[in-house]
């Protein structure tokens, strides 16, 4: 007897796509899985959703209208998370105004022989704008307000209905966010420990969105990390590009190659909480701090951390306003402001170097990446002030100089103090900047002495020759 199985089978959601424990578990009907395809779309719909909203998931599964949205992006556009939340809570939104589910409002939209009845579809565009209208008494933000409704337009078209409105969405920036200042920056670099450091700068200096961050592993910055070879040279593969529309190329400043190997060496040796990890290519360029086995952070977790930051260097403060002027998208501007206000680099290789695909882009890659290198390196792009690193470049300059070598100076004084295992860039440059002075000092006071012991050897009895 052949068993007959369900269309469907109840699965039970205790923990989302990163392994974090859900405050209620969710438990649901989805449709049976019988293909690869069926399954990539049903974990698409319980990742997207899981740990943002949850209740999304019943509500997506319930409704094929909402699944065949899910399917379009999935297959035919980047298989955004945010984009599928985005647009199925803006229908959420909407269907649960007009206390309707997905499946009822398209099929209400439907003649009994399946054709788009246009009564029906009218009323409806009176509803969406009755519905934009309660969204703008809420005071939300133009942007907010026309992503839900694209998620009701992306319901009507991706069910095979046209739904056009005889108005269009505001695109008016109503909470504008600018770029925090050197100054902010360099506070928030001071309270940092070195992950949120490496985290900051990293964002700051290569101007790519968190959402890339994220997905950036070792191997993109293993080869000139390893050689010594700055600016670390990072290419951007169009996978983990935000439209996945080019790939593209960027660069880490020594200032951010600092704090970057500094965070790799904490990782190395480990912690009484997380074991000394062995990086591989394929390990995350920044870890999620909590789990012992490494994966990537979060976009979630980015966001957390610098809003933490941003709020104890007393850059932003709680308001009643929806949206603060620093946002952790607004490191991004600091790339573009900053290489903007040097006045000498074309417009169009900030551009590139943001991931942005204009009319030249050919143009500029094929300039190659070592062209592009020294483009950024001639920036100077920085948070802390370079003074001090240029201090201790002049030290090693006298040092060299007086015959010695400065590498042997700091590598002797490290073998002398092994304990002195990790610490803080910022630590790294005020010891090294103190152990040159001191061998400078030490040198010359030596030179001093032994230049006086042959001037008295020299002179008439009982003479002593000061040195000049």
């Amino acid at each position: 007897m052949t068993e007959i199985l369900s269309e469907t089978e109840t699965i039970r959601i205790e923990t989302s796509s990163r392994g974090k424990r859900l405050r209620s578990p969710i438990v649901v009907d989805v449709p049976r899985a019988t293909r690869p395809a069926e399954k990539a779309l049903n974990n698409y719909v319980i990742d997207a959703f899981s740990k943002k909203m949850p209740s999304l998931i019943p509500y997506t599964f319930k409704n094929q209208t909402i699944l065949n949205i899910a399917k379009f992006l999935l297959r035919h556009k980047t298989g955004s998370h945010q984009t599928l939340y985005q647009y199925v809570y803006g229908v959420y939104r909407f269907t649960t105004t007009i206390s309707e589910t997905p499946d009822e409002l398209i099929q209400r939209c439907r003649n009994i022989d399946g054709y788009q009845d246009q009564r029906q579809t009218e009323n409806i565009i009176q509803q969406i704008d009755d519905f934009t209208g309660d969204l703008q008494a809420e005071n939300l933000a133009p942007g907010t307000i026309g992503n839900y409704v694209k998620g009701v337009k992306a319901l009507f078209m991706k069910n095979g209905l046209k739904l056009d409105l005889p108005f269009r969405s505001s695109k008016k920036v109503k909470y504008r966010d600018r770029a925090p200042t050197p100054d902010e920056l360099q506070r928030i670099i001071e309270i940092a420990d070195i992950r949120e450091k490496t985290i900051i700068s990293i964002l700051a200096l290569t101007g790519m969105r968190i959402g890339t961050l994220v997905k950036l592993r070792y191997e993109h910055v293993m080869k000139d990390l390893e050689s010594g070879l700055t600016p670390v040279h990072l290419h951007i593969e169009s996978d983990i590009v935000k439209g996945k529309y080019a790939d593209y190329d960027t660069f880490l400043s020594r200032e951010a190659v600092d704090y970057l190997k500094t965070y790799i060496e904490t990782r190395q040796l480990g912690t009484r909480k997380i074991p000394p990890e062995i990086l591989t290519p394929d390990s995350p360029l920044i870890r999620n701090a909590r789990n012992h086995i490494p994966t990537p952070v979060t976009e979630s977790q980015i966001h957390r951390i610098v809003n933490t930051l941003y709020k104890k260097a007393g850059i932003i403060r709680q308001t009643t306003k929806r949206r603060y002027q620093v946002r952790p998208h607004s490191l991004r501007k600091y790339f573009k402001t900053q290489m903007t206000r040097i006045g000498t680099i074309n417009a169009d290789y900030i551009e590139f170097m943001m991931g942005h695909v204009t009319d030249t882009y050919n143009d500029i890659e094929s300039l190659g990446v070592e062209h592009l290198r020294e483009v950024y390196r001639n920036s100077g792009l920085s948070i802390r002030p370079e003074t001090k690193l240029n201090k201790i470049e002049t030290l090693k300059g006298v040092i060299l100089a007086l015959g010695l070598d400065p590498n042997e100076v700091l590598s002797r004084e490290a073998m002398v103090k092994p304990h002195r295992t990790i610490i803080d860039p910022t630590q790294r440059q005020d010891s090294d900047f103190r152990i040159l002075s001191k061998t400078i000092r030490k040198t010359l006071i030596d030179e001093l002495k032994s230049s006086r012991y042959l001037s008295m050897d020299s002179g008439s009895p009982g003479e002593i020759r000061t040195p000049v």
